[in-house]
């Protein structure tokens, strides 16, 4: 709970409570101190079994720390049901970041023969006509790729 507060902030605030209460109040105020802090601590503990007790057998092994998200997703992650480590691994984002590059250069993602024929016939790295234009208006052979549509990628 006080994990960031070092010896010096200690000492400081010890100093600062015999400046504020007095030495001869100081050992009245930490007793007060901690009866509350116990009382909370037993009223929190009531709290929490009353409501497992409530929810019943079903959920025994409910943890409240369970509902913080960070934990909550943590936890769901860690357990392997979904077969999510399966797909984290498998995924390698170089690679499809380079299919997705070759598709929109107009290139096959594979290097066979075939990749380099279709290269030959749409010009050889020629620039893609960004602009609408009608299908109807321009009629394609049959070899030809349709125009790069903008709005629909």
């Amino acid at each position: 709970m006080f994990n960031d507060i070092g010896a010096l902030e200690i000492v400081a605030l010890v100093v600062l409570a015999v400046l504020i209460f007095g030495p001869d109040k100081l050992p009245k105020v930490i007793q007060d101190i901690s009866r509350t802090i116990r009382k909370i601590r037993e009223f929190s503990d009531s709290a929490k079994a009353d409501i497992r007790e409530e929810l019943g057998p079903e959920f025994k092994d409910f943890e409240f720390d369970d509902l913080n998200p960070k934990k909550f997703i943590r936890k769901q992650l860690d357990n392997d049901e979904l077969g999510l480590k399966e797909i984290r691994n498998g995924f390698d984002l170089k690679k499809e970041m380079n299919e997705v590059a070759d598709a929109v250069h107009g290139r096959d993602s594979d290097s066979s023969d075939g990749g380099s024929a279709a290269r030959a016939a749409s010009g050889g790295g020629a620039r893609v006509d960004m602009q609408k234009k009608s299908v109807e208006a321009e009629k394609l052979d049959v070899g030809d790729r349709p125009p790069f549509d903008a709005d629909a990628t």
